[in-house]
């Protein structure tokens, strides 16, 4: 399950968004972030992710932590 403590951010890496609440993958996926397995793309900020699939990060950001908050 999703820990409170746990702080996302632009620079945060895909990859400890992942590990915390693994349950956000569909929210990645919505975006066509389908390479989620791959060392790279895990190894990327939030940031680097929307901006290769031309999303905004804060808007990205807001939502996934409303999919988390009632999604997880």
């Amino acid at each position: 399950m999703f820990e409170s403590a746990f702080e996302i951010t632009r620079e945060t890496v895909i990859s400890d968004i992942l590990a915390n609440c693994p349950e956000a993958m569909p929210k990645f996926q919505e975006l066509g972030m389908h390479c989620l397995g791959c060392a790279l793309a895990t190894a990327e900020t939030l940031e680097q992710a929307c901006a290769a699939h031309g999303v905004d990060p804060d808007e990205f950001i807001i939502e996934l932590k409303a999919f988390i908050m009632f999604g997880c």
